[in-house]
């Protein structure tokens, strides 16, 4: 989508849009920084972007204006990389409906009921590429898919052991005990929640997309607070870890084509007509050459963690599956993640190959038991999409919070604006980055980006 599409559209003060017609041309959510930033100086367009690489300004909450648990937020906005950032973040409160049972009366009294509410907190970082519309309708869908969701079980989140039936009824007196040898807990309910969310947002970002004719997908990292634990949900190439005096926790793993490259090959050794005869499926070294015909050279396929050596064929002579290492790996020479929202009309270039049957939409949820913990003052959660992991490691992150935050803890707005500095002086090369930090249960939670 063209950032002209975009200024017309939706952007204030521009020209005003045309009617949107019904049908396959209507327009998805308008373009705008999360809703947090919003009256921060951080309006969309020109004046977003520095006019010089090394200096990016830094966006920020307005003073007064708090988000959850307190927490503080900045953003610096990448150095005309694009006009408009196709990064997002959401966060806020989850409020969650008791499903109600029984006659017209239980109803009533549950209306009534201290109970009527789960309440839980939700942040969000959405890392869009193609575009900034898969990642902006993830931010304004995500969260309602989940509180969906979490609806739908709640009775059984907050029961002791999940019950068989979720009405209560019991219709085998050993159901208890089946749910008991499954080993399943209240906590798997919420990570099921998260599971479905994920899917549903998925579906409804194909359906808005493919209407307004768009294409685009994002990355994932959602961290949910709810009943004295933290719900850390991954899909994509994002990362949490949680820093605390003398440890480092990581709360997620990156799902790119290199790390899921198996369960990607696997689907190829499967659906060879996925690959439309365009690419083989192995992995070599480097990409095979004419020269290397007759030759034996090391290879692995679907089912090797090690390598083994084949003569090469004409056929291997092929674009590999997953090309590249490292930050340079693509899938079928095109995206570098694996899992995210998104991109169901994405094709290779100049070939009908489909992308998205290799994608998953599905999350990694790490659960953390806040309330086991015993989280301390100085501990912190970071959250961070690849633009700041790409140059900075999990040590030097925990470095910047165990240096820079016992001595600004006056001023968070201070704080989120000092970081987002502080990180760009180690790291001059990072994309995108927004940062935040907050207290939770006597303990800390942080939000880089």
């Amino acid at each position: 989508m063209s950032a002209g599409w975009f200024r017309r559209r939706f952007l204030p003060g521009g020209p005003l849009p045309t009617p949107r017609p019904a049908g396959p041309h209507a327009s998805p959510v308008p373009y705008r920084r999360p809703r947090f930033l919003r009256g921060s100086g951080s309006s969309p367009g020109p004046a977003d972007a520095s006019r010089r690489p090394d200096a990016r300004p830094v966006r920020s909450p307005s003073r007064g204006r708090t988000l959850p648990w307190n927490a503080g937020y900045a953003e610096i906005i990448n150095a005309e990389k694009s006009e408009f950032n196709e990064d997002q973040a959401a966060c806020g409160k989850l409020r969650i409906r008791r499903c109600e049972f029984g006659t017209e009366e239980e109803q009533e009294w549950l209306t009534v009921c201290s109970e009527e509410f789960l309440t839980g907190h939700y942040w969000a970082l959405f890392d869009g590429h193609g575009g900034p519309a898969a990642a902006i309708l993830a931010a304004n869908t995500l969260h309602s898919c989940l509180r969906r969701q979490l609806e739908a079980v709640v009775e059984g989140v907050v029961a002791s052991q999940p019950p068989m039936h979720l009405s209560g009824r019991c219709v085998c007196l050993s159901d208890p005990q089946f749910v008991e040898e499954k080993g399943i807990r209240t906590e798997d309910l919420v990570i099921g929640a998260l599971e479905n969310a994920f899917q549903e947002c998925d579906e409804v970002i194909g359906r808005e997309l493919e209407a307004s004719g768009q294409m685009g997908g994002c990355t994932a990292l959602v961290a949910v607070s709810l009943q004295g634990k933290l719900y850390v949900a991954n899909a994509g190439d994002s990362r949490a870890i949680l820093v605390r005096r003398d440890e480092i926790r990581p709360l997620s793993s990156e799902f790119t084509p290199e790390t899921e490259r198996q369960r990607i090959q696997q689907l190829a050794f499967i659906y060879p007509e996925l690959l439309a005869g365009e690419f083989t499926r192995l992995e070599f070294p480097r990409r095979l050459k004419g020269d290397d015909l007759g030759q034996k050279v090391l290879f692995r396929d679907h089912h090797m963690s090690g390598w083994s050596y084949k003569r090469v064929e004409k056929s291997d002579l092929k674009y590999p599956l997953i090309h590249g290492q490292g930050r340079q790996a693509r899938l079928l020479g095109t995206l570098a993640v694996s899992r995210g929202l998104g991109d169901h009309q994405l094709r290779v270039l100049d070939t009908n190959i489909q992308l998205k049957p290799f994608l998953l939409s599905v999350p990694q949820v790490t659960v953390l038991d806040v309330d086991q913990l015993a989280l301390q003052e100085e501990d912190v959660v970071v959250m961070a999409t690849d633009g700041l992991w790409d140059v900075l490691s999990n040590e030097q992150v925990a470095w910047l919070v165990r240096s820079f935050l016992p001595a600004n803890q006056q001023d968070p707005h201070s704080t989120s604006a000092g970081w987002s500095s502080q990180v760009l002086g180690i790291g001059p090369n990072a994309d995108t980055q927004h940062t935040g930090e907050g207290r939770f249960h006597g303990g800390r939670t942080g939000v880089l980006r």
